[in-house]
């Protein structure tokens, strides 16, 4: 298909939401477009109008009305379809803001939120493809919770020839210290430490390390197996030193929110069992990519509250860590400011129809979100030949946020 070219005007948007809520995704990001948003030192409106807003679930507290109100012109439509073509019957926009990470749907049976991006996606394609031209299109955060979706999402951007953008912020916040993992260097284990539950911040966690290795020597080779540990399993891997205990100090070092040991304030790293006394559910998915490197995702909740990373690297005498800096609403900030990065990323890419950063990236976390949750379901390593056919090379720039 041939790409759609628009000089001399403003690009025209549409948005294709879940909810749209106080404090959601779809509000963080779909505003950003309407109202614009501070970036390095000013504040900036985006250079493209969004025109049209698909909403999928309603409820008590929605935003969508009032920001129609605000900016008519943004049109409410009723289907994606209408969405997509402005009633033209052919596609209309020059591309498309998803954003499906909110609201309520089905679970799998392994426990998934069954959100429709690929549902959304379909429909979305359907009219690329009877219009003949197709337009760049920016998913939030994972591509499915089905393996062989996510994998056709791929497959199909390329057969229609238009770039697909999806990940989270943790890959394009602040880093603190802000540092880039070196482009070619020899990794030999990697591990990050977050909060919150599995089938959703275990895909952050997940992010926040691959966003990383994929600089290494070689790229991203694949990855060939993975093992969760849960609860009892996960304090028992510890022990054993299934991964790192350097690296899990390192990464705890980084951390502004660990939780102290004692009631008093201390600086001392809690205990193992004041550990486990915080943390009721500490999961760990540990994997093995094709070229050796071994990598550990682990969460903490009641402990951290915060994304940090660690990696032992060839030539280095100590680990390299960093924070992934996420200032949370309503507690620290009271903006979600690690959308605007992730916006700013989607621009770029409208405007030069060129993915940021590899849409492989995020078809392999989903993937690893997906066997993880089946790995802790069956209580055994899984083999992953899927996963180990993704490989990839990463973008050479750096395009997490510096201001």
């Amino acid at each position: 298909m041939a790409p759609n070219v628009t000089s001399g005007k403003r690009l025209r948007l549409a948005g294709v939401v879940t909810a749209y809520r106080r404090y959601l995704h779809p509000q963080h990001v779909i505003d950003r477009f309407l109202d614009g948003y501070g970036w390095n030192g000013v504040y900036h409106r985006p250079p493209m109008d969004l025109v049209s807003l698909y909403v999928d679930q309603h409820g008590e507290g929605d935003l969508f009305q009032e920001r129609a109100d605000r900016h008519p012109e943004m049109k409410l439509c009723s289907s994606i379809e209408e969405a997509l073509t402005l009633g033209t019957g052919k596609l209309a926009v020059d591309g498309v803001v998803v954003v499906a990470e909110h609201g309520v749907y089905p679970l799998s049976p392994n426990g998934i939120m069954m959100r429709p991006h690929y549902e959304f996606f379909e429909k979305i394609t359907n009219v690329f493809r009877s219009s003949g031209r197709s337009v760049p299109y920016f998913n939030d955060k994972e591509l499915s919770w089905n393996w062989d979706w996510s994998k056709k999402m791929v497959d199909v951007s390329r057969e229609l020839n238009f770039p697909l953008q999806g990940g989270s912020s943790l890959a394009v916040t602040w880093r603190l210290p802000s540092v880039e993992f070196p482009l070619g260097a020899v990794a030999k284990e990697a591990l990050s430490i977050g909060y919150g539950g599995m089938t959703s911040y275990d895909f952050h966690g997940l992010e926040t390390i691959q966003c990383m290795v994929e600089r290494r020597k070689g790229g991203e080779t694949g990855v060939e197996w993975i093992q969760t540990y849960r609860k009892d399993a996960f304090w028992k891997a510890y022990e054993d030193k299934i991964w790192s205990h350097e690296l899990m100090r390192a990464a705890l070092s980084r951390s502004f929110t660990i939780r102290p040991g004692a009631p008093s304030f201390t600086n001392d790293l809690p205990t193992v069992d004041q550990m486990k006394a915080m943390v009721p559910d500490p999961v760990a998915y540990h994997y093995r990519h094709r070229d050796g490197l071994l990598c550990t995702m682990i969460l903490l909740y009641g402990m951290v509250r915060d994304f940090t990373f660690a990696a032992t690297i060839e030539g280095q005498s100590k680990p390299f860590s960093t924070q992934m800096y996420l200032p949370m609403p309503d507690g620290r900030t009271t903006l979600a400011s690690f959308f605007s990065p992730l916006v700013n990323n989607a621009e770029k890419m409208f405007l030069t129809r060129k993915a940021q950063y590899p849409i492989e990236r995020t078809l392999l976390t989903s993937g690893l979100l997906i066997a993880g949750v089946e790995s802790d379901k069956k209580g055994t390593r899984l083999e992953t030949p899927n996963l180990a056919a993704v490989q990839y090379q990463p973008n050479p720039e750096s395009t997490f946020w510096r201001s």
